[in-house]
């Protein structure tokens, strides 16, 4: 998430614990009065400071956070069906979600759960002259196939219970490219803690799934494992990932390879007859690839699972 200019770093962070309290009651009835109260502010100012920071209304934040993951239910959860599903996220009756379903993507709840394939589908978000987003369907270029062929040859893959992790993190909101500069800033936090050493590690916590979110609106969190209790201060805010059992594949790849890996695991995840789990995807670093002599990152690829 983007800070704003002259936004204090303890605002931000009320608002960030605001935005995950959200993201983990969206079946429920939220209210600006509900929401502001867990980042400690009066109504008035958290309505103002919440838009500031997230260059969003609450309102318009909650409506597309909702929306979004129906997506995911209906891209990774086919066995649910839309009124489970419009239930699920919060909305008050089947006809409001599939009208606001369909305003969002351009397509119904229905066709999208029935045109989007089960393995390798993405959403192609193109804009068009009136600047409007438009969604079309396409399938990967690498086929499955190919993907569980280089999973096999690149990575261990196995089904394990990840261990809870203590995290200190910096939010980052906006295109994936752009986390690098989250992480300088975080490591330029650690360094004088004495938490950069060779037992370090780094983790990404994808909390939008980029076939789903416009890339401006990617939310991830820049984390660093706290084996310790510490003083948190600056930017960075505390949280707990507690993921259960999870489909994890070591690899040792370059930057460029991370899509390719995603797409292979997912693959995997399909084939093997897993279905995703509502607890968000995450990377888990075990080295500096600058300290790499081919430049790699040695890394957990995680996907929590049902």
């Amino acid at each position: 998430m983007k800070k704003a200019i002259n936004i204090p770093n303890e605002t931000v962070n009320r608002i960030c614990n605001a935005i995950i309290y959200i993201d983990e009651n969206l079946d429920k009835k939220l209210n600006l009065d509900k929401v502001c109260k867990k980042a400690y502010f009066s109504p008035f100012h958290f309505h103002r400071l919440f838009s500031v920071v997230t260059s969003e209304t609450l309102n318009n934040y909650i409506s597309r956070r909702r929306i979004e993951k129906a997506a995911a239910y209906l891209l990774h959860q086919k066995q649910k069906s839309v009124t489970e599903i419009s239930e699920a996220v919060g909305f008050s009756s089947l006809s409001s979600f599939s009208k606001a379903f369909k305003k969002f993507y351009g397509i119904s709840p229905d066709k999208f759960k029935k045109e989007s394939p089960d393995k390798y589908s993405k959403i192609c978000k193109t804009e068009s002259k009136k600047g409007q987003i438009t969604v079309t369907f396409e399938q990967y270029i690498c086929n499955v196939n190919n993907a569980l062929k280089w999973i096999k040859m690149n990575a261990k893959t196995e089904i394990k219970k990840v261990p809870t992790l203590d995290l200190g993190y910096i939010a980052h909101k906006g295109k994936m490219e752009e986390i690098g500069s989250i992480y300088n800033k975080l490591v330029k936090w650690a360094t004088p803690k004495g938490l950069i050493n060779e037992q370090t590690r780094m983790v990404t916590i994808y909390h939008d799934s980029p076939k789903i979110t416009d890339p401006n609106n990617l939310r991830m969190s820049a984390c660093i494992v706290l084996n310790d209790p510490i003083e948190i201060d600056g930017e960075v805010n505390l949280r707990v990932l507690r993921p259960k059992k999870c489909i994890v594949s070591r690899l040792e790849i370059t930057p460029y390879q991370f899509q390719q890996a995603w797409e292979a695991s997912f693959a995997f995840m399909v084939e093997n007859g897993y279905k995703k789990s509502e607890v968000d995807s995450f990377e888990i670093y075990y080295n500096n690839a600058a300290e790499h002599p081919e430049n790699k990152f040695i890394v957990d690829l995680c996907i929590p699972i049902l």
